[in-house]
């Protein structure tokens, strides 16, 4: 990597009225680099994108570009790419047609104009497409021409806004794989939007989790998982359970909880050691496992069960409205046994404490 970074969002703020759609927000992007703004609705993703392509003038903060401040510029001037959520194609046009369409605005004429095409189609596995009409193509294709016509100039970023959120299940995990292929042979600086984690972590070299305008983490997808800065990363990012506990102190092998009748010891969480009293335990499926109703084990009852390919997610009511996810083997117990529930002892980055106030 280099000293400089290629993109740079330098403390972007956006407000409308009241609301702070995005709060001192900063981000760094290598050369090719392909990061992901994953939230829920209203977290300010894609005012973020707007800020980046130049639909909406920030409050405050830049947007550095090749160590150029486009903030002011014009999006036609910054030379970024924008693939729209519902593909902003022209129905009207051919596939060719379409995908010149932003190249003969920059001069592009003649035969440069037909090789450019021909060259990106080519590139989205679309090569000889160029008289297909837009209403003759599948969603999946007509996604890869709008990908296709922001690539065509060659922009120095490329832009996403949820691209994959009108296909069915079953196509948008087979797009989003040709995605991540073909912008990784495009070689494109990339940031895309997404509201799903699976996207996210599909198409991500890093991930960036927004609530609110505010960053609450960044990092790899494994980082996010397996190191949540605090309780709502956690939660948001995979399945897990909250449930509260009373921390006791630390013990030989890490930090002394107790949940129920039973008491735990839980891997520390970095060097900080967590304040005696009241918490809240976040816990992966697969950082507990079912056993017996025995001393040291949490007792409950199974109330629920969803099947997850190799295992088994089971619910067990632990009482008083608290409930633990379980990943197990199919058929190793069933609704309405009652059974103990243990910290597995491959829990790993699965179990993490955090300030009731953070619940």
């Amino acid at each position: 990597m280099t000293d400089t970074p290629f993109l740079v969002l330098d403390r972007l703020t956006k407000r409308f009225g009241d609301v702070r759609a995005v709060d001192d927000l900063s981000l760094t992007l290598e050369r090719g680099e392909i990061l992901a703004l994953l939230g829920p609705s209203g977290s300010g993703k894609t005012t973020a994108l707007r800020l980046l392509a130049g639909f909406e003038t920030p409050d405050a903060g830049r947007v550095i570009v090749e160590g150029d401040d486009v903030t002011a510029t014009t999006p036609v001037a910054r030379r970024f790419g924008m693939v729209f959520q519902h593909y902003a194609l022209f129905p009207h046009l051919d596939v060719g047609a379409n995908i010149a369409f932003g190249l003969e605005s920059l001069g592009v004429r003649g035969e440069a104009l037909r090789a450019r095409v021909a060259d990106v189609l080519a590139l989205v596995d679309l090569a000889g497409y160029e008289r297909r009409r837009i209403t003759q193509l599948s969603g999946g294709q007509q996604q890869r021409v709008a990908l296709a016509r922001a690539l065509a100039p060659e922009p120095r970023v490329l832009l996403l806004d949820e691209p994959l959120s009108n296909l069915d299940p079953t196509l948008r995990e087979r797009t989003r794989r040709e995605i991540r292929d073909l912008i990784r042979r495009a070689g494109a600086t990339s940031i895309f939007v997404t509201h799903e984690q699976d996207e996210a972590f599909d198409l991500g070299d890093r991930v960036a989790l927004l609530r609110r305008g505010r960053l609450e983490q960044e990092g790899t997808p494994e980082q996010l998982y397996a190191e949540p800065a605090n309780a709502f990363v956690a939660g948001f990012v995979g399945r897990s359970s909250a449930v509260p506990v009373t921390v006791l102190g630390d013990g030989a092998r890490g930090t002394r909880v107790r949940l129920r009748d039973a008491e735990w010891e839980l891997p520390r969480r970095g060097d900080a050691a967590q304040a005696a009293g009241p918490a809240r335990l976040l816990a992966r499926p697969e950082a507990l496992w079912i056993t017996a109703p025995t001393d040291g084990a949490v007792q409950g009852t199974v109330s629920g069960r969803r099947f997850a390919g190799a295992s088994v997610i089971f619910t067990v009511d632990i009482g008083g409205g608290a409930e633990l996810e379980v990943s197990g083997a199919a058929g190793s117990v069933e609704i309405g046994d009652r059974v103990g529930v243990l910290p597995s002892r491959r829990a790993g980055g699965g179990l993490h404490l955090f300030p009731v106030e953070e619940g």
